[in-house]
This record gives structure tokens, C-alpha cells and sequence, in this order.
């Protein structure tokens, strides 16, 4: 393949790349974009490995079967509720890519012939690749190990955490400088410190952010990993791999930072590792008594009431409940009920992640409404049903600044004139901290499997 044609092939790429990204922006047209990137993908790869001076293509072609085969076999076991932890992995392995495209484009003879300021520019790009490929790599991981709960999901906190970060950031700039300095592959030695240093940094930077905030830790991993991958470009000489680095980066940027305005989260304090963030004060004592209902009594709630809210949350769908609370939904249409759903910017452990499992059940859209919709309609609905969700409906955050989720906005629930919680046990959201919703006196709980009981439900309307 001739190099006009190659740079042909990386333009429609480049292309179907960014409508991929468009196309996602609306549930129609989701599908649509997915297969935009597919091909895009396809075309990249293709015109890569066939591409002028590239060798052992054979080599290349069996290795990308085999991982193709490996990856889908593992996508295949992965259920919809792991599918943020998923995510959060695939960003490591990108920045495992920039860091080891780093040190082999270092230590390519090629490289190393460069003179002036061309050989400067090429060891800055380098550097700059390690450094962002390091951080997104342990930070992803650690991110991985609190959405799969191998790793506490409450916040690290430690006095003098972001003292410890800026003197490594520092120690890291001045290693920037050896290296850049260095003569043939003298500055190796800077580098390897220099990963090491930028590895613990993403440890420490993502061990700091609580559970309330993962979904924009991940988000913001999913930025890391696009400069990430732009970075390796610059040092390949890849003008796609630079322009799709580019794409994934800049959007992940400002998924981000839509989600820490709509959390009311400060964008660098999250990204920061939390810099000051941290709760103020004593905790408040939590006042009331839990109460619960069974199944039957629910149902008549359900019966009597004519405007019914359903807020979903992980516990949906650690239970699969989208497909039995569907049929419900529909049920109580039927009989003229007014029924709707609030979702959460962060419900659940990935953007959108709610709004993937209602698609998923065929929940129509023009009645799943976002958090700023609904809540006004809060004190004229007449029954509230928190199906697994805990954080996104704690009233701690709007008045407990103690709380690591206070100032984070929360769907209003316990306006509504009955609220019922459905949940396995008493415990505490992902964020670590007590829900004071539970003991409201208009809150009742109901305690099992949200599909069961959801079965149960709606065996009791049907009757």
C-alpha cells in the first residue's frame, strides 16, 4: 500500500471516527455510531499493517486474530453490571501501550540518529507519553479494583497527600530535564524512575477519590487513555493514532467535566485526588426509625396511587430487574397511572449506565427524564420507588457537610408523599456513607432481590 493511499485510508478513518462520537450523542443513533467505529477501526488496522516498510505482517495479522478471539471471548462473559470495570481495564492496557511505545521509540536506533532540535522534541514527546501512559495504567487499576470491590471504595485520605504529590511532580519535571540532556540512552535510568514515580502518583490520585465520584474517575481515565494513545502517535509518526487520541481525550475532557458540573464537583478537585474536598465537621446523627412493608401492601400502595416515579440504581442491575420492572411499568399504564423514571448523571458505576439498561428492557424514552426534570414534580408524586440506588437519593448531601458526597445533587425523593426502597439489606452505597432516607417517616422499605420482588409486584397487579 503506497503512502497516498495509507493517508487516504487514515482520512475516512478520521472520519468515521468522529461520527461514531457524534452518533453517540443521541439513544437513536447509538447503534449507528458503534458501527461507525467499527469500520473505522477496521480501516485503520488494515492500512497500518499493510503500510509501507512494515514488516512480518504475518506475524502482525496472527497476532491481532489471537487477541481478537481472546477479547471477544472475554467480552461475551461480561455482564452489563461489570461493564464499567471493563472500561476501567481497557484503559489500563492503553496506557501500558503508551508506556512501552515509549521506551521502545526511545531505545529505536532510528531515534537515537536524530540530531537538534528534532532529537529534543522527540525526547519530550516520549517523556510526556510515559509519564500520562504510567498514570492512566495504575490508575486505572486501582479504579478497576473499587467498581469490582477488590479495593474499599471510600476515599484514602492522608495529611500531607497533596504535598507528597506535587514534590513527586516536581521531582518528575527536574528528571524531564536530565533526560532531555541525557547522551545516547544515558537518560534510561531517568525514565525508569520516572515511570515509577508517575505510577505511584495514579495510585495515589484515584485511592483518594471516594465512590460517590468513580463514575467521573473513570470518565476522566478514558481522557488519560486518549492523550495517552496521541502521545504514542507523536512518537510513531501516526497522524491517525494522534487525531483518535485526540477525539477520545478532548471528549472524555468534557464528558467530565459536564458530570462534575451536574455532581456540583470541582473538575481539578476530582481529578486532583480530591484537593480540597474533604468533609467538614462531625457526621449528623441519624434520627428516626426504619419500618418495612411486604409485597402485597406495596402493590396496594401501588394500586391507589395515580403518579408513580421509579429511580433505578446498581442494585437494578447487579438483580437484572429492567425487564420485570418494564412489565410493571407497563401494567400500571394500563390503568392509567402516571409512571416515569429519574435517572442520575452518575447512577450506577459508568455514565449512562441506567440509561443503557432501560434501553436495553425497551423502556420508552420520552418517560425516563434526567434528575433537574424530575425533581420539581418530586412533592406531587404520589409513590417513589428506589429500586437499588442509595447515593443518588441521600439526603446527606444536601444537608450533612460532614458527608463525602455533600454538595453532590441528589434526585429529591423524600418529597414525594410515599417513598419505597427496595434493597437486599440496610448497607451503605457505594460511597461508604448512611443513608438518613431510610428512616424517614414517609419511607418504607422492602427488603430482597429487586427482580423477585419486582415478580412479586407485579403478580399482586395482575390479581
Amino acid at each position: 500500500m503506497t503512502i497516498g493511499i495509507q493517508t487516504a485510508a487514515y482520512l475516512f478513518a478520521s472520519i468515521l471516527f468522529i461520527l461514531s462520537l457524534g452518533s453517540l450523542s443521541s439513544q437513536e443513533s447509538a447503534k449507528r455510531g458503534v458501527f461507525y467505529g467499527i469500520i473505522g477501526m477496521a480501516i485503520a488496522i488494515l492500512a497500518t499493517v499493510l503500510g509501507e516498510g512494515v514488516a512480518g505482517q504475518v506475524y502482525i495479522i496472527a497476532a491481532i486474530a489471537i487477541a481478537s478471539v481472546i477479547g471477544l471471548m472475554l467480552a461475551r462473559k461480561v455482564e452489563m453490571t461489570s461493564m464499567p470495570q471493563l472500561v476501567a481495564i481497557l484503559h489500563s492496557f492503553v496506557g501500558l501501550a503508551a508506556v512501552l511505545v515509549g521506551f521502545g521509540s526511545y531505545l529505536d536506533p532510528k531515534t537515537q540518529s536524530l540530531q537538534g532540535a528534532a532529537h529534543t522534541i522527540h525526547l519530550v514527546e516520549v517523556y510526556i507519553g510515559i509519564f500520562i501512559g504510567a498514570i492512566t495504567f495504575t490508575g486505572s487499576i486501582i479504579a478497576w479494583g473499587k467498581l469490582e470491590g477488590k479495593i474499599g471504595s471510600k476515599a484514602l485520605l492522608y495529611p500531607g497527600r497533596h504535598a507528597v504529590n506535587v514534590a513527586l511532580l516536581l521531582v518528575c519535571v527536574v528528571l524531564g530535564v536530565l533526560f532531555a540532556m541525557a547522551h545516547g540512552t544515558d537518560g534510561l535510568i531517568h525514565l525508569y524512575i520516572m515511570t515509577a514515580i508517575s505510577s505511584f502518583i495514579g495510585v495515589m490520585l484515584v485511592m483518594a477519590i471516594g465512590g460517590g465520584d468513580m463514575p467521573v474517575v473513570v470518565s476522566m481515565l478514558n481522557s488519560y487513555s486518549g492523550w495517552a494513545a496521541s502521545a504514542a502517535g507523536f512518537m510513531l509518526g501516526n497522524d491517525l493514532l494522534i487525531v483518535t487520541g485526540a477525539l477520545v481525550g478532548s471528549s472524555g475532557a468534557i464528558l467530565s467535566i459536564h458530570m462534575c458540573h451536574a455532581m456540583n464537583r470541582s473538575f481539578f478537585s476530582v481529578i486532583l485526588g480530591g484537593f480540597g474536598n474533604a468533609p467538614k465537621g462531625e457526621a449528623k446523627a441519624i434520627e428516626g426509625e426504619v419500618t418495612a412493608l411486604n409485597h402485597e401492601e406495596v402493590s396496594a400502595l401501588l394500586k391507589e396511587a395515580k403518579s408513580v416515579v421509579i429511580v433505578p440504581g446498581y442494585g437494578m442491575a447487579v438483580a437484572k430487574a429492567q425487564y420485570p420492572i418494564y412489565d410493571m411499568v407497563q401494567t400500571l399504564r394500563k390503568a392509567g397511572k402516571n409512571v416515569r423514571f429519574a435517572i442520575h448523571p452518575v447512577a450506577g458505576r459508568l455514565p449512562g449506565h441506567m440509561n443503557v439498561l432501560l434501553a436495553e428492557a425497551n423502556v420508552p424514552y420520552d418517560i425516563v427524564l434526567e434528575m433537574d426534570e424530575i425533581n420539581e414534580d418530586m412533592p406531587s408524586t404520589d409513590v417513589v420507588m428506589v429500586i437499588g440506588a442509595n447515593d443518588v437519593v441521600n439526603p446527606s448531601a444536601q444537608d450533612d457537610p460532614a458527608s463525602s458526597i455533600y454538595g453532590m445533587p441528589v434526585i429529591e425523593v423524600w418529597k414525594a408523599e410515599k417513598v419505597i426502597i427496595m434493597k437486599r439489606s440496610m448497607s451503605a452505597g457505594y460511597s461508604g456513607e448512611d443513608n438518613p432516607l431510610f428512616y424517614k417517616p414517609n419511607s418504607e422499605m422492602l427488603y430482597g432481590d429487586a427482580k423477585v420482588s419486582v415478580e412479586k409486584l407485579l403478580g399482586f397487579l395482575k390479581s
